[in-house]
């Protein structure tokens, strides 16, 4: 997708109104914590009465048998809502374009349209201690209903996840969920991974490196890796960029980029 002049100034525009917008924060809240941009779903609930919103925009390939096919997201919201101090509701959407290019060719059935939404809930169950990590439960449902005619599967979609994590030092820390997955075109099992580390520069800038994939009960298992760059604006905005592709047959290249924005309860 071609940047125009226009488009960036308007990006840079709002980049320094957000940077100083947000310079006059004077409170000791912790920074958010957030489930993007990588697999690893935090092991933490944004907290009673906090709203969070967490976007961004993707763009990833496949190509076999001079088949490619390639995938634009152009919005995965997530909207992350604390009903108790250790229980969250979730609501999400894509919405994905498609297009199809054969030996070079670009084909002119071109999809589009929102893929199923995510219903769901993270539950806290402990709080780190030693050497036990912090743990948390996360279930999601996609229905079949809500997704255009063009990404609808054959099934409903539901997953579920122990998200857990440790602290390593005071600047790094390491994530990993385990799993299981039903859905898309499919009724079969899969059972799914992730494990991220997560190193912070200064309190602004971060990073992380993660593999994850799934296992399927009949069909080949699927890994990937991406790595990606975080900026903190302030303690309620994220900013980030990452990248990635697959171990396995399948994704060539992933490049992202989105920002997390939390609104606390007022006082």
């Amino acid at each position: 997708m071609k940047l125009t002049n226009r488009n960036l100034l308007l990006s840079l525009t709002l980049f320094t109104a957000l940077q100083f917008g947000f310079a006059q924060e004077t409170d000791n809240v912790e920074a958010l914590v957030t489930d993007r941009p990588d697999a690893t779903e935090a092991s933490s609930t944004v907290g009673k009465g906090v709203l969070q919103f967490e976007t961004g925009g993707l763009y990833e390939s496949f190509e076999e048998n001079n088949i490619k096919s390639e995938n634009y997201t152009y919005n995965t919201m997530l909207i992350r809502y604390g009903i108790l101090d250790n229980l969250e509701f979730r609501l999400g959407w894509d919405f994905v374009e498609g297009v199809t290019t054969v030996n070079g060719n670009k084909l002119d059935n071109v999809t589009s349209g929102l893929s199923p939404l995510l219903l769901g809930l993270k539950l806290d169950i402990a709080e780190e201690d030693g050497c036990m990590p912090e743990i948390a439960l996360i279930g999601h449902v996609f229905p079949v209903f809500s997704a255009a005619e063009d990404y609808r599967p054959e099934y409903t979609g539901v997953d579920f996840r122990l998200s857990l994590s440790h602290t390593l030092s005071e600047n790094s820390s390491l994530g990993y969920n385990i799993g299981a997955q039903w859905g898309d075109d499919s009724p079969e099992a899969a059972a799914i991974y992730t494990l991220a580390y997560g190193y912070s520069f200064t309190e602004k800038f971060g990073m992380y490196a993660e593999v994850y994939g799934d296992l399927p009960e009949d069909s080949s298992a699927n890994h990937f890796w991406d790595a990606g760059l975080t900026y903190l604006v302030c303690n309620d905005l994220q900013l980030d960029a990452y990248f990635g592709t697959s171990f396995t047959e399948g994704q060539d290249i992933l490049i992202g980029a989105g920002l997390s924005y939390r609104i606390r309860k007022k006082k």
